[in-house]
Order: C-alpha cells, then structure tokens, then sequence
C-alpha cells in the first residue's frame, strides 16, 4: 500500500477498539457507551510513555473479554441484559442455570434417567436405527446393482478347445485350449437338451429375475453356520459362476458379488443366450465342458444329432459325474462311484428329468416311452493326452494352420475350431507299428549299451497326386521325445539326393567343355541315362571344362566309392548312369554334378520340393552326393513329383478349418511342373532299377512297379530309403543321436554294430520298414503302373560299351553308399570302414579316405547341418546357412512347420 494511503494512527484515548474493551460491564452485544462512560482498562493509562501492563492491544483486549466474562458469571443466573439495559443488567429467563436442558440428537445414555436405566434405549431409538439401517442397506443394493454391469465373457471360460479330425473325417483328439470345450450355438443344441436342463435344474428359469431368494437364504445360512458350501441354484446364476467369475472360491463377498451379476445379466440378457452359455461352460465330466464336447465324449455324435434320452442322460451328468458317469470313477471313490453303482444313479435321474420334462409339457409320453433304458456310451478316452503319434500329428497340423493365415497363433490358442486333417489313421497305425517291430527285433539297448542307444526313426507318406501327408513316424512318444522326426532331423540324406543330380542333367544338361563358363551357361546338351562316367574309386574330379577341380588352397578334390571299389569296365572304368544310380557310384555323380554345375542341382532340388535352407552350400563336390539334411516329408515330397511326371505339389497336413461361424479355411491344392513328364519319367525308369535288382532289392512290393534309392552317410551315422509307387512316396530315416538335452556339444553318432549288423545301410532297416509299412498301407489299392518313360537327350562320353561289370561285384548293402561329412577326404565315400579293420592308405587331400578313425573323417564338403568336423574346405556357415556342428539344425523345422 502507498504511503499515503495509510491509516491514521489510532487517537491516544485508544479509539473504537477502546471504546470497545470499554463495554466490558455491559452485556453482550449492547451499543457502545460513549467513551469515558465505562471505565476501561485502557482508561489508566498515561501518556504514551506510560509502562503498560500489557504488551499490546491484542492482549489488552483478550483480558478485557476475561474480565467481563467472570462478572457476567458473578452476576444473576439470567444471562447478559436485554439490549438497551442499564450496563450489566440482566434480562429475565436468559441465565444457563434456569434454562432447561438442551436436547441431543441421540438421547443416549438417556436424559434425566438414573443408574441403570440411563442405558437402556428408547422405544424411538431402537426403531430410528433400524429404519436408517435398512434403508441404508437398500441405499447401498441400489448403488451396488447400479454400478455393476454385465462383464465381459472370461477368457478363460471359453477357451476352448481345438477337436482335430482323421481322414475320414472321425475325431483324433481334443486339445490347446486349457478346457475340452467347444461352443455351439443355440440353434445346434436340440430343444430337449434345453428343456432336460430346465426341468430338472431350474423350471422357472424363463420367468424368473436370475436368482432364487430361498436358495440363496439357504446357501448364506450353510456358509454361515460352516456347513457344506452351495452354488448358485438358478441356471442364470450357475451361468454367471461358470462363465464370468475369475474367482471360483465359494465364499461370502463371492456369493454376493454373483447375486449382484446374476440380477444384472437376468434383467439385460437375453434368456436364451444365457441359456446356451450356461450348457457351453458346464462341465459334464470325461473333460468335457460344454455341450459339444460332452456329446463326443460320452457318443461321439455332434451335439445337434442328441436324442432326448441321450439328453436327460447329460443333464444327468451335470450333477457330478464322478457319481454318475457309467464308467464309474473307482480312481475317485472305489466304494461308492463304481459302474454299477453309477449306472443305477445315472439311469434313476434320466428317468426322473425325462418324466419332469413329460410334467412340464416339453415331452410327449409317446417319445418318453422310447427311452427306458441308459443310452450306449463309449468308453472314456484320454482326448487331451498327445502321447504317441498323436502328439506329433497335432502339431504338424497346427503348423500349417498358423502358416495359411487365416488364423493367428492367440486365435488358434483360445480356441473353438475344427481342424480336419489329411492324416490317415490306419496308415498311422501301420508306420508305427512297423518301426517298433524293427526296435523289438533288432534294437535291444541292454544288450549293445555302446551300440543300440538313441537309435531314432522317422518317416512319412504323402500321396503323390495331392501332396496330403497321409502318415508320420515323429518318434517314440510326443510326450517323451518332443523333436518330431518326420519334419526336423538334421540327419543327412546321403545317395537319396543322386536323382535330383540326375534330373538336372536331363533338365538343363551338361555344359560345353570348350566354352567360357558364361557362355556354356547357355550351351547345354541334355543328358540320357545311357551317358557313360567313370566310375573309378579315389577318382580325381575336373571342373566342367576338364581342368582339375581345387579349392582355395589349391587341393584337390578325389571322390571315393563305398568299399574302394571301382566299378565298371577297366581299364577306364566306364559305367553308364543308370547303372551308377543302381549301385550308388558316388565317383560317377559327383563328376556329373560338377558338368551340370551344382547351382542348376541345387535348384532342381528346390523345384522338386526341397526347401533351400535345409540345402547345404553348393561350393563343393560332396553337394552332390546328399550332405544336406532335409526332412523325411520333404524328401517325400520331392519324390512324388517324380512319381506324378514332374508335377510339384507342397505337402499339406489340413484340408479345411471351421468354428460355429462357418468355414474358416479351405486348403486349395496347387500344382506346377517342375519338370516336364519325360524328365521326370526317366529319373522314376532310373529309380525302378534300383529297386529290381540294385541297392534297394529289399523294398520291393509283389505285383507291384516301385522307385527308390538307398542312402548312407559317412561315418554311418544316418540312412535313407526314399521310395514310391505311383499312389504313395514314403521316405524313412535312421540315426542316432542323444535326446538328452544336458549333453553338450551332441553330435550324430555311428551305427557301427547298431541292431547287430556290421553296419546300418538304407537297403537294410529303413528299406525293411518302408517295405513292411508300404505292404499294408497299399493294401485296397489299384497296382498301377508308372508312364513309360520317352527317349530323352545325347549319351555323353560315349566310349566303349556302356554295360558296366563291376569288379568286385558287391552284395546290395555291401555296395550302399556313404554321403561324406566334413573330415578331411576329398572322396565323398558314403561308407567308412569298420573302426576294426582300420586302414591307413589314404593321399594327403583324399577327404573321403578312412583311415580308422570316423571322427573327422570324410568328405571335406559338408559342413552344414549335418557335418562331422573336417579338416577339409568345407563350407563355411555363412556358405551353408547352418552352423557347423551336426545337431545344430535340429532345433528348427527343416520342413518349415509345414502341414
């Protein structure tokens, strides 16, 4: 504030605030005296310089308040003067002590009552605090179902489960959601099953508000008094407790929290979608929740085809299962829920729902006297175990469902859809059956520790015209052996990859030795299986234009055969190469993969199926001769492109997909010619010899035409039969490796000695098993005959006569072959010697050369997936796309998750 805007400083007499303090005599309130006429405190005092008794007007003030107050008190009991009164005289009626007591708003302890009875309440006490009571609790239950609303459906309560189907079209299991539930509409839930409900559990159900004031008066009073706790009794209420509560506790605060909702949803929601949500979340026993699930659980029939009896029977079920299922659950109650004791149960609540639905209208007596009997039932299956082949089949066709697109992974893990798969359970049963008889005949772990542990097989069939995966074989059981071995194996193909060779020179051809290499990427002839190579063991081999093939360091590279042999005519070995492929001559390939180039092999590989990450590097020879490592449905699956003349189709494991909106996904099959049909025609022709009278004798079906090739590894540690009639292609692998998971650094190991032979080739238990297993599973089935093949390219190399003698001649195993791994011999071998009879003949660069030792030993162009170490140049990761020890690869899916 300005200066000049202060105040006046108050007069010396003290002023109004003086004049104020100077009423102190006077009763509150009264006008002020003029000054002087009341004696003040302030009065005494002298001039300015005059020692106060006070240290301010403040205090000056609060004394003269005291002094007043204790005269008002000395004077008569009527309190302060009426205004206008001489100075401090009283008023009449106005003093506290004359006046009556003042009231309270609870008269409690009581007014004017004495001892004891002070604390006893009035009559008017005790019913005002009631009224406030009650009216406060209908305050409160107004608020309350005010505020509360309809939740949202728990997730939980409708994740339901994936029901995957055979073939035909019969359920295989009922699995990925945590619940066996699949929810229907109400339209496909048939009128008795509703009313069975409604007349045995809740006969008001489509008049009343969602709860049952006596049931619940009831439920409170066994809680209270700690009796058995009850649920809701209404359906609306068991609806809301199965199918909106997260909190399933049978308490108190939940028993009102439900009461509260069941009032809310019977006021809003339909009575009908309560209805259908209430028979889609009950649980019916076996697993099953909800009504779809039940009625394959007990009759394997959809829900819409329910007849009324098999429908009281089901209401029956809501009652507890465990003391009504016929099956009986001795594992529960070994007294009281036995089968005849369930049964008697069962029967008796069917007869007695059946007969209420008659009471109620909701049944004619005609049709209620055509079920006096318990329904037929099944036998309980475990539907969510994947143990077996099931395990392996489920996952395979959940992959290729997330693949399609049509349904994302959060939508497929909540649940609801139908999956109808290609898998055809009868063949299941008979790959299955076929490898463990060759595990109980052959395999015995106790008796050859060293030799008969971690032996794996895998396997599977695809039909050549559509590419449906009719079968797998992922291993032992899903739940003890997780890598499913029909998609991810790691294991290489050895000489079963020769046809893909094969077909590339009849594809593209070789190139011409006297032009530049991009100009002879042009110039090509195709090449006929009448085309004669060297078949000469140790043999060095040449790049396209006759110079000598050398890695970076200038090695060479010298191809070995499987037993050192040379095979065909001396002194130059000649063998032409339909004889070759029927005695697995890696010499041979090797030098025709190097003509074509091994880009154009690597790329008829591909076109026939096999997916370009599971290929190992094409920088090498070995490429050739099957370093990489598909997977047994892709191999499969390459080969019935052959088998359909060069037709190429993506093995698929799901024909259709739905849920109760309709057709989620249609698999639509889709082909192209990877090869023409005389390429392809010829590679089978070739593959036929194979089977009659080579490597792959032990595959042959009576009556019947069938293709394959035989395939070994280096250091023997895996071994292929990949075979096909003009219906089926089914491949089948062996190998062994560790599926205990704390080992380090686990590698494929030899089979040296496995199952009591010398040495596991695919013309011995894969080809037995692909034979075993193709005897039954074309049983029913026309004998067709393959195409005959047409003439097709120029015989290349065409010197003296192309009919081969192989010297020595060796027995069908004895000639199998050997893909190299990366050891230091640059002669792609396929077999090794027996560590027992060791030699140590090998050149400084021959990397297929054995010299007793497989670890490290064989072709120096592996490297990927299924590499052994090598010394050799072999290919590095970022050539191969693997990383370089031999399990690495196992951990992804070689067949791309494919279905």
């Amino acid at each position: 504030m300005s200066e000049h805007r202060r105040k006046p400083p108050p007069p010396q007499g003290g002023g109004r605030a003086a004049a104020r303090r100077g009423q102190s005599g006077s009763s509150s309130g009264r006008r002020a005296a003029p000054r002087g006429a009341t004696e003040s405190p302030s009065a005494s005092y002298g001039a300015q310089d005059e020692e106060r008794p006070y240290g301010s007007r403040a205090e000056a003030r609060r004394a003269a308040q005291r002094s007043g107050g204790s005269r008002r008190r000395a004077a008569e009991p009527g309190r302060g003067g009426r205004r206008g009164a001489p100075g401090g005289a009283a008023g009449p009626g106005r003093g506290r002590a004359a006046a009556p007591g003042k009231k309270r708003m609870i008269d409690y302890p009581r007014h004017g009552k004495d001892g004891w009875h002070r604390w006893v309440p009035s009559w008017r006490l005790v019913s005002g605090l009631c009224i406030a009571f009650f009216g406060c609790l209908v305050g409160a239950a107004g608020l309350a179902y005010a505020m509360v609303s309809v939740p949202v459906v728990d997730d939980s309560a409708v994740a339901q489960n994936n029901v995957y189907y055979w073939a035909d079209n019969t359920q295989m299991v009922a699995t990925g959601g945590d619940r066996n539930r699949q929810n229907v509409n109400l339209s496909q839930i048939p009128k008795e099953m509703r009313y069975a409900v409604i007349s045995q559990e809740n006969k008001t159900f489509y008049s009343d508000s969602g709860i049952d004031p006596k049931g619940i008066a009831r439920a409170v009073f066994n809680m209270a008094k700690g009796g058995e706790t009850q649920g809701g009794s209404t359906i609306t209420q068991q609806y809301v407790k199965n199918a909106m509560l997260n909190d399933q506790s049978q308490t108190v605060s939940r028993k009102v929290k439900e009461i509260f909702v069941s009032i809310k949803v019977g006021a809003e929601e339909p009575k009908d979608k309560i209805l259908a949500g209430y028979l889609n979340s009950a649980y019916y026993g076996r697993g099953a929740y909800g009504i779809q699930a039940a009625a394959r659980a007990y009759f394997n029939v959809d829900a819409v085809d329910l007849n009324p009896g098999q429908c009281a029977f089901l209401s029956a079920m809501l009652k507890g299962a465990t003391y009504f299922d016929p099956a009986g659950s001795v594992s529960i109650d070994p007294v009281g829920a036995t089968p005849q004791a369930n049964q008697k149960r069962a029967h008796s609540q069917m007869q007695d729902t059946l007969d209420k639905m008659v009471e109620y209208g909701h049944l004619s007596q005609t049709e209620r006297a055509k079920y006096t009997e318990l329904p037929s039932t099944q036998n309980p299956q475990s539907n969510a175990k994947l143990g077996g082949q099931i395990g392996y089949l489920v996952r395979l066709a959940k992959a290729s469902v997330l693949k399609s697109g049509e349904v994302s992974e959060q939508q497929l893990e909540k649940g609801g859809y139908s999956i109808y798969t290609t898998f055809d359970k009868k063949k299941v049963d008979e790959l299955e059956k076929s490898v463990q008889k060759v595990y109980k005949d052959k395999i015995d772990p106790k008796k050859r520790p060293e030799k008969d542990t971690h032996v794996q097989f895998g396997g599977a069939s695809i039909d050549t015209k559509t590419g449906a995966i009719k079968a797998i074989y992922g291993g032992e059981d899903a739940t003890k052996h997780f890598t499913n071995n029909a998609d991810v194996t790691g294991a290489q193909v050895g000489s079963t990859f020769k046809p893909f060779v094969l077909a590339a020179a009849m594809k593209w051809g070789v190139r011409d030795p006297d032009l530049g290499e991009v100009q002879a990427q042009d110039e090509r002839t195709v090449v006929s299986p009448k085309s004669l190579y060297s078949g000469k063991n140790n043999l060095k081999i040449n790049n396209y234009d006759g110079s000598i093939w050398q890695n970076e360091k200038g090695e060479q590279w010298r191809q070995e055969n499987d037993g050192k042999d040379n095979v065909g005519s001396p002194p130059d070995y000649k063998i032409d190469l339909r004889e070759a492929m029927r005695e697995s001559v890696n010499s041979a390939f090797v030098q025709l993969g190097m003509d074509v180039g091994l880009d154009k092999v690597k790329e008829a590989a591909v076109d026939a199926g096999l997916l370009e990450d599971s290929l190992a590097g094409s920088g090498y020879p070995s490429f050739s001769i099957g370093v990489s490592d598909p997977s047994a449905i892709r191999m499969a699956g390459a080969y019935a492109t052959f088998a359909d003349s060069g037709k190429q189709r993506e093995p698929y494991s799901v024909t259709k997909v739905t849920n109760k909106d309709g057709t989620v996904y249609t698999h639509k099959v889709e082909e192209k010619q990877a090869f023409t049909a005389k390429v392809a025609d010829n590679v089978t022709d070739v593959l036929k010899t194979v089977v009659e009278k080579g490597t792959g004798t032990n595959a042959q079906l009576p009556g019947r035409e069938v293709a394959g090739k035989t395939g070994t590894t280096d250091g023997n540690k895996s071994a292929w039969f990949v075979g096909y009639t003009p219906q089926l292609s089914t491949a089948i692998s062996m190998y062994r490796y560790p599926d205990d998971e704390t080992i380090k650094n686990r590698t494929f190991l030899e089979m040296y000695g496995t199952g009591g032979e010398d040495k596991i080739h695919g013309a011995s238990f894969p080809s037995t098993i692909w034979q075993d297993y193709m005897s039954d599973a074309m049983k029913g089935m026309k004998a067709e005959k393959f195409p005959k093949p047409e003439p097709i390219g120029e015989v290349i190399n065409d010197t003296p006569s192309p009919t081969p003698t192989p010297s020595p001649s060796p027995s069908a195993s004895e000639t199998e072959e050997t893909s190299p791994s990366p050891t230091p011999s640059p002669s792609d071998t396929q077999t090794a010697p027996s560590p027992s009879t060791p030699t140590n003949t090998c050149g400084v660069f021959e990397w297929n050369c054995d010299d007793g030792d497989n670890a490290g030993n064989g072709n120096g162009g592996n490297g990927p997936g299924g590499s052994e170490g090598s010394g050799s140049p072999s290919p590095t990761t970022s050539e191969t796309g693997e990383e370089g020890d031999s399990g690495t690869s196992r951990g992804n899916s070689i067949w791309g998750a494919n279905g």
